[in-house]
């Protein structure tokens, strides 16, 4: 394995644990990649989301999403701008999905913001 050298590719590789956790279903390991004021905005309901804000919060809003062992996200492409990450991705659900991206921001080694958008 190729040792992480760049504040990019740190920054990629703290978001690439969070994007594993989210796939085994792992709330505890995605939320300890997050800092305790972290904000997620949410792309539910329309038109600008439900803000979310520290991990007690977060954990209600994402809970849901971990407990459903269909659900699936599969990162298309992502590009690392400053201390941020964007990606973008489709998430899967029994017969349904949606694509959009994801706006995240690490700072000190954890997840300070993350936010979603999506088509449609």
């Amino acid at each position: 394995m190729t040792a992480v050298t760049t504040p990019g590719e740190q920054l990629a590789a703290i978001v690439g644990q969070f994007n594993e956790a989210w796939n085994a279903h792992d709330l505890d390991a995605a939320l300890a990649l997050t800092s305790e004021d972290c904000v997620f905005e949410s792309t539910f309901p329309g038109p600008d989301g439900e803000r979310s804000v520290g991990r007690t919060a977060i954990r209600a809003a994402w809970k849901p999403i971990f407990d459903d062992a269909r659900s699936h996200f599969t990162v298309e492409e992502s590009f690392v701008a400053g201390p941020r990450l964007v990606q973008r991705w489709r998430f899967d659900w029994g017969n349904g999905h949606v694509r959009g991206i994801d706006v995240i921001t690490v700072r000190n080694g954890q997840i300070t913001e993350k936010l979603a958008y999506v088509k449609g």
